[in-house]
């Protein structure tokens, strides 16, 4: 089997995806486009994406807008025409944009607007941008899609109550890995998804770590979600995994999704039925 860039290891994973699995996020860094920076890492394109979808299984995908193209779309509006009706994306634009720019990434297939604000120090944008833009993004049926930790989601707690478009939690709300749910984050989280006003992604097992593979304290966090709300969830590779040196196995990662899932009904339903809903693909396989 051909290797995937920037994924350790060769083999498939040992749970079987379902038809019409979604990845519900993943990014694309293509140097064809124009960047931030010095020259983008390598094999971060739609044809090295298209490797991770052969080897995992996956048919869907939701591009989440990379840093290193900052508010510039045209790589991911690429990358979505280029899958066409099995792709959809998630921008970033700060709060001068024009309606009409608006407008052509939605023909494009953007469906929300990332906050990556996780770390101040490399942001695109900050949190008080968020609310004058969901006003913006709200009648498009667009949401926000927040990568925030789970202090900042405390603070902002509020205001995220307050908004009028629905939520996506990145991440799992980066909850500190030895408290996980026990965080107050949590309930913040769960309360909005229990008022049909948030998801939360099932993405990053790294990232919700203290211990490294197999992620047990991730497990636990990703497992409490799944018992709270298991039809407000959807899960992503978070494939090229830009903050890791050390690159994944992402089969070992698909794979973590069926112990976090616990039974192949609610796989399915993350895998499938949620992103379909979420992002508006065809409900049939």
């Amino acid at each position: 089997m051909t290797m995937v860039p920037n994924s350790a290891g060769a083999a498939p994973p040992e749970t079987a995806a379902p038809a019409a699995a979604c990845d519900a996020h993943c990014h694309i860094i293509d140097p064809r486009f124009p960047g931030l920076g010095v020259g983008p890492p390598t094999g971060m394109t739609v044809a090295a994406y298209r490797h991770l979808q052969r080897r995992i299984g996956t048919r869907r995908a939701v591009f989440v807008q990379a840093k290193y193209h900052g508010t510039d779309h045209a790589c991911i509006l690429d990358a979505l025409a280029r899958l066409g009706r099995e792709a959809r994306g998630i921008g970033v634009v700060q709060p001068g944009v024009d309606e009409r720019e608006l407008r052509r990434l939605d023909s494009g297939g953007i469906r929300g607007l990332r906050f990556s604000v996780w770390n101040p120090h490399d942001a695109i944008v900050t949190i008080d941008m968020i609310t004058p833009l969901a006003r913006r993004i709200a009648d498009l049926g667009w949401h926000v899609q927040l990568h925030m930790s789970g202090e900042q989601i405390v603070e902002a707690a509020a205001m995220l109550g307050r908004l009028p478009c629905p939520i996506v939690f990145d991440h799992m709300g980066r909850l500190p890995p030895a408290q996980g749910p026990d965080h107050p984050a949590f309930a913040v989280m769960a309360e909005l998804v229990d008022r049909g006003r948030a998801w939360v992604k099932l993405a990053g097992a790294y990232l919700n770590t203290g211990q490294g593979p197999p992620y047990a304290d991730a497990t636990r966090i990703a497992q409490a979600f799944v018992a709270h709300a298991p039809e407000r969830l959807v899960w992503g590779s978070d494939w090229p995994h830009v903050t890791e040196r050390h690159k994944p196995d992402d089969a070992a990662l698909f794979d973590l999704l069926a112990a976090w899932a616990g039974t192949d009904r609610i796989r399915d339903l993350i895998l499938v039925e949620n992103p379909a809903r979420l992002y508006g693909f065809d409900q049939r396989a």
